[in-house]
């Protein structure tokens, strides 16, 4: 997806914070952080939403959710809680048309939240 933000941050065209990277996902700082850790995780394959994943994305789902937590220990909120989000479309949040997964800790969250 030659125009898609973060198909050109996790390739390289536009620089970005990185802070894990496999061969199917990349994790980087977000740049409007909203917790003292906020962290994106974002699959390299372009997929616009959680509505257009398909059963050949379960295991990088998967593997998202595990990068997850080993960022979490690196940066040590592990232990005090941390939240993985994602967002599916305009009234849910998602402002950049390629599905994302927040990691946010490093303070108390309220519930609900938004």
């Amino acid at each position: 997806m030659n125009d898609c933000l973060f198909c050109k941050i996790a390739s390289g065209e536009i620089p970005s914070k990185k802070i894990a990277e496999s061969d199917d996902i990349y994790a980087f700082e977000d740049v409007n952080p909203q917790a003292p850790t906020h962290i994106l995780l974002i699959p390299k394959k372009h997929v616009p939403s959680n509505l257009e994943l398909v059963d050949g994305d379960k295991k990088v789902v998967g593997q998202i959710f595990l990068m997850a937590n080993e960022i979490a220990a690196q940066l040590g909120i592990d232990q005090t809680g941390f939240r993985v989000v994602t967002n599916c479309g305009a009234n849910a949040g998602q402002a950049v048309s390629h599905i994302h997964f927040h990691l946010l800790g490093g303070r108390e969250m309220s519930w609900p939240p938004g």
